[in-house]
């Protein structure tokens, strides 16, 4: 889970990058965080479209399946 802490650090970093640098330890902070926010929002995103239905003209639902490749 991310919280408002992790998103104002990556902010605060990425603002440091432009104006300043990041030094070694930093960017693999920012990179970590980073990581952790993507991999938030795509579990977020998944469960979102696993609670998805399509509602056909007819009226009947179905849920949408995973594409498997």
């Amino acid at each position: 889970m991310i919280t408002d802490d992790m998103i104002r650090r990556i902010n605060e970093l990425a603002k440091k990058s432009k104006t300043q640098g990041l030094n070694e330890a930093e960017k693999a902070e920012q990179a970590a965080l980073r990581k952790a926010y993507i991999d938030a929002y795509r579990t977020n995103l998944e469960a979102q479209l696993d609670n998805t239905v399509l509602l056909r003209p007819d009226g009947t639902r179905e849920k949408l399946k995973k594409k498997t490749s």
